[in-house]
């Protein structure tokens, strides 16, 4: 599994991006990615969620690719299902290298 993720916006405007794939990965932080991708319900998330944009707040974009499926979706900070926070914090630690 891949997965591009980029964060824009917020109060300076500083983009925060990194690619990630599984085969790159420890066996269990592999198993705990695809984990938090499957809680999510991933592939099924529209394309866009979005809530009333506000003034300095992030927007997450997040591609992933397995197994042949390819999905996007942009979601703004406040707009996140409760279901993709996991992974949208696993991702920002591992862009952040932690």
């Amino acid at each position: 599994m891949r997965i591009n993720f980029e964060r824009t916006g917020g109060f300076a405007g500083m983009q925060v991006s990194k690619v990630v794939d599984t085969a790159n990965l420890t066996g269990d932080e592999a198993n705990q990615l695809r984990l938090l991708v499957d809680t999510a319900n991933f592939f099924s998330l529209p394309a866009t969620i979005n809530s009333n944009t506000q003034a300095d707040r992030f927007q997450y974009q997040i591609t992933v690719e397995d197994d042949g499926q390819k999905h996007t979706v942009v979601v703004s900070e406040q707009a996140a299902p409760g279901t993709l926070k996991p992974l949208l914090e696993w991702l920002m630690a591992a862009a952040r290298g932690k």
